[in-house]
């Protein structure tokens, strides 16, 4: 694996998904399956259990932990035989379940993006926009910047594809970065169907968090994947 081809490939892959849902409808009509414009409420709401504490409170709980075992293990641990095999690994692990969610919290509050349940369309007051374009400062004198774009909550679970560079097997790394993908989307899904994000901002959240685990990889492995022995 050339990890450089693939940090050049994601990007452009990451480019244009961004272009392509500022374009395009698929937005609205995913997320309109979602809402019931009879009643003006969504499939789930956000305060419902036990799917509140699983797929928000309870999953975030997890990840949080096992961020932190983690590193607990590599500072901690790091001379024993089986942490030192797989230190390089668990670095990438570390410094992606911090890094991706700082990253994407960060541009959360410059991107100015609503979420479904504040535009128009779904009973809020924010007009349909793309990341590129800006509201009016008419508009802006009255509304507070929103802070939707890209789903902060996704990105810890996406974290997890950085599980991948961890393992020593093909078959595991494919599995670990199955995983990653799916708690990704499990906790993307839920802030879908209450009406927190779009499915373009689980997307691109998915994108931009494997962009930044490979330059994390590019820094720790250097520029192949897995690294040639001696």
């Amino acid at each position: 694996m050339k990890i450089d081809k693939h940090i050049a490939l994601t990007a452009v892959i990451l480019v244009g998904c961004i272009y392509f849902f500022g374009i395009s409808d698929l937005d609205t009509l995913v997320q309109d399956i979602f809402y019931n414009i009879k009643t003006s409420t969504w499939v789930l709401s956000s305060s419902v259990q036990p799917y509140k504490f699983i797929f928000y409170d309870g999953v975030k709980k997890l990840l949080i932990l096992f961020a932190v075992a983690m590193l607990i293990l590599l500072v901690f641990f790091r001379k024993k035989a089986f942490v030192s095999r797989y230190k390089k690994g668990l670095m990438v692990v570390v410094l992606s379940a911090i890094l991706v969610p700082v990253v994407v919290g960060g541009l959360k509050k410059y991107t100015d993006m609503p979420c479904p349940r504040d535009e128009v369309r779904y009973g809020g007051v924010y007009p349909r926009t793309a990341v590129w374009q800006s509201y009016d400062k008419e508009f802006r004198l009255t509304h507070k910047r929103t802070k939707c774009w890209p789903a902060g909550h996704a990105s810890g679970g996406f974290a997890l594809m950085s599980l991948f560079f961890l393992f020593h097997t093909k078959r595991n790394r494919i599995l670990a970065l199955v995983s990653g993908v799916t708690i990704g989307w499990l906790m993307g899904g839920y802030k879908m169907i209450i009406g927190d994000h779009f499915l373009s901002h689980t997307v691109i959240t998915m994108v931009l968090a494997w962009f930044l685990i490979l330059l994390i990889a590019r820094g720790v492995y250097g520029k192949e994947f897995p690294p040639k022995e001696g």
